[in-house]
């Protein structure tokens, strides 16, 4: 035990240690109550406001009522309710895709599909800023890694080409949850097609957001079934829990039998499923609030960059501001704090060092208002403590 009190230390000498923080309410607007101070919250990723929906409440008690609290078993044992199936069905006509299967959470989509497609003898290409999901996947796959640096296509061909990988396997993230970025969808494609790999993208923070009914970057480009893998979440712009994989039916049915975390994790319980599967109704037949939010987005985006600050090609609703060290970083976010916004720092290891931001992510439960008082708040605050692109 003393050696983990060491280890506390050294990351408080570092500003790296983490705390948790009680949130005492969550409020109208996309705001919330944190040691009786109201705040503006813009670190949540309820992209959609979803979670406070009172449709999706109303859905979750529904299910809870019909089948119960709980799902009881895995899904290959009894846990597989006729819940899950109609959900499922509903999220592979959302995807476009043959098929879907639902994982209890992002995390363990990400885990059990790399897993399961991939082992030792075979190659995954990744980038560099993938979730770190992706790349815990990738370690319990026993495949060898090539990483290659964030959005490089150069690189990337160059190592498919040197690769003699029986199966190969290029992951990206389809919005960086720490950049805002947008991965290059249809150049991916591209090289996957041109050298027999199989092309995975992770759509956590743009399923909802992105595409006409809201299903992804690979919808929004035309791209779905271009791409053999769709992975994403509910715990984001649908507002609710769990993780997904989408593609064709013999690739879900694969799953079924290989992916660990599937087969080894009691079922999804039925309110969240509840919950589900109103929000693919509600995202699939409502664009004006994901509308809203990239319109807003691309506003608060502008006048961050008229202002001098580095939004690190922010292309999305996720608008990071970087900062350089930590300690400025925490300083910078407690000021924020201080002046009724909750925004929290990013630091090493999510991000490399010497590139802590704060990160700032906008939701449609925000009102233009709100948005456009925290915009010069944060641009005055920074200009105080002199942060900008020039670092």
């Amino acid at each position: 035990m003393k050696r983990l009190a060491q280890e506390l230390e050294a990351l408080e000498g570092q500003a790296l240690r983490r705390r948790l923080q009680v949130v005492e309410a969550v409020l109208p607007g996309g705001k919330v109550r944190v040691e009786g101070q109201v705040l503006l919250n813009l670190s949540s990723n309820d992209y959609l406001g979803l979670s406070q929906d009172p449709r999706l409440v109303a859905a979750a008690q529904e299910a809870a009522a019909r089948w119960g609290a709980g799902a009881g078993a895995s899904r290959l044992v009894v846990g597989h309710l006729a819940l899950h199936e109609a959900v499922e069905v509903r999220l592979a006509a959302f995807k476009g895709t043959e098929a879907a299967v639902i994982f209890s959470t992002g995390y363990m989509a990400n885990v059990g599909v790399i897993a399961a497609l991939a082992g030792p003898g075979d190659m995954i290409f990744s980038d560099r800023l993938n979730h770190a999901s992706i790349y815990d996947g990738i370690k319990l796959s026993g495949a060898a890694l090539e990483r290659f640096p964030h959005l490089d296509l150069d690189r990337l061909e160059k190592l498919l080409k040197k690769s003699s990988a029986k199966t190969r396997l290029i992951i990206t993230d389809s919005v960086f949850s720490v950049d805002g970025d947008l991965a290059p969808l249809a150049d991916l494609v591209s090289l996957k097609e041109r050298y027999g790999a199989w092309l995975m993208i992770d759509e956590a923070h743009a399923t909802g957001v992105l595409g006409a009914n809201g299903a992804g970057l690979a919808q929004a480009l035309g791209l779905t079934d271009r791409v053999d893998i769709h992975m994403g979440t509910f715990s984001k712009a649908l507002g609710s829990l769990g993780g997904y994989v989408a593609g064709d039916r013999r690739l879900i049915d694969y799953l079924h039998n290989r992916a660990r975390s599937f087969i080894y994790s009691t079922a999804l319980p039925p309110p969240v499923l509840g919950a589900i599967g109103r929000a693919l109704e509600i995202v699939a037949r409502e664009p004006e609030p994901r509308r809203y939010l990239l319109e807003e987005a691309a506003k608060f985006r502008r006048g961050l960059a008229d202002a001098g600050l580095d939004t690190l090609g922010s292309e999305t609703q996720i608008v990071p501001v970087l900062v350089g060290e930590n300690s400025p970083t925490l300083e910078f976010s407690a000021a924020l704090r201080q002046h009724g916004l909750m925004a929290v720092a990013l630091r090493p290891p999510t991000v490399p060092p010497g590139k802590a931001r704060v990160r700032f992510s906008l939701s449609a439960a925000h009102t233009r208002e709100d948005l456009e008082t925290a915009l010069e708040t944060i641009v005055g605050l920074a200009g105080k403590l002199r942060v900008s692109s020039e670092q």
